[in-house]
């Protein structure tokens, strides 16, 4: 009875984008250290239902999925209102979910425009205000995951990099909003994966943006070159801070932390 008491009180920690790579990576240290995990996704449900599977294996009931599209105006309050039906609180909201692909800017379309204003931001933006009682209610936090290039932004993703600014902007803003309940950081993750494949569908902070042709050994090169550390970072790295900023850092709030080795001091 004990166990199931203790179960049933553990916090619980909601990670949009947790189906995949860095987020999954985020997903699968909050569930090692004891958080009840809530996995958003919006196509990768296999994954996040595989993951989900792996998680509950170890401790039964401890992880449920969650799908939405982000990008359309009623998902957040739907997916904040799921969220609390599932295990009935929330301690941590992780605003992973990410989209990404180039814009040449006199050519940007109003439907590129309002996609990645809607994956980046907007929708982190409403279900964060969903999610705010809630997460004041359990004196929570919330971390945003942006990018290395709010600060250093590449040729033809001016619409990406428009939009990571404002959830830059936001991490600030609610920071004062939510204070004193709730701690509001970010992250800001340089070159963290290689891309599995070329192509524009892959997430802005797992991939070393700029390059048209990312896949060639000279472009991973002059990337390298470009890092004071001279490595790319791991998944499990960008996890750990995550973890760290949402549950130890006390007396921090509205600060992005740049975990790029060093890239955006040049």
């Amino acid at each position: 009875m004990k166990q199931a008491s203790e179960a049933e009180n553990a916090p619980v920690a909601l990670v949009t984008g947790g189906a995949r790579r860095i987020g999954a990576a985020i997903a699968a240290e909050f569930h090692a250290r004891g958080y009840r995990l809530l996995l958003h996704c919006r196509a990768s449900l296999a994954e996040a239902e595989a993951l989900a599977a792996e998680c509950n294996a170890r401790r039964p009931a401890s992880a449920a999925v969650l799908c939405a599209d982000l990008n359309e105006p009623e998902s957040a309050r739907e997916l904040a209102g799921e969220a609390l039906v599932r295990f009935g609180r929330l301690d941590v909201l992780v605003n992973n979910a990410s989209g990404y692909y180039p814009t040449v800017f006199g050519h940007v379309s109003p439907t590129q425009w309002e996609d990645l204003q809607g994956g980046n931001l907007r929708g982190h933006f409403f279900l964060s205000q969903a999610l705010a009682e809630a997460l004041r209610s359990r004196r929570g936090a919330i971390v945003n995951i942006t990018d290395v290039h709010v600060r250093r932004p590449p040729r033809d993703y001016s619409a990406y990099a428009i939009a990571k600014a404002g959830l830059a902007a936001m991490t600030r803003s609610l920071a004062v909003e939510l204070a004193p309940e709730v701690r509001v950081n970010a992250i800001a993750p340089g070159a963290i994966l290689w891309p599995e494949t070329p192509g524009p569908e892959e997430p802005g902070p797992e991939t070393p943006a700029g390059e048209s042709a990312l896949e060639t050994t000279e472009a991973r090169k002059r990337i390298l070159q470009s890092i004071p550390l001279r490595t790319t970072g791991t998944p499990e790295q960008v996890a750990a801070l995550c973890c760290f900023l949402a549950a130890e850092a006390r007396y921090l709030t509205g600060q992005t932390i740049h975990l790029d080795g060093g890239r955006h001091l040049l």
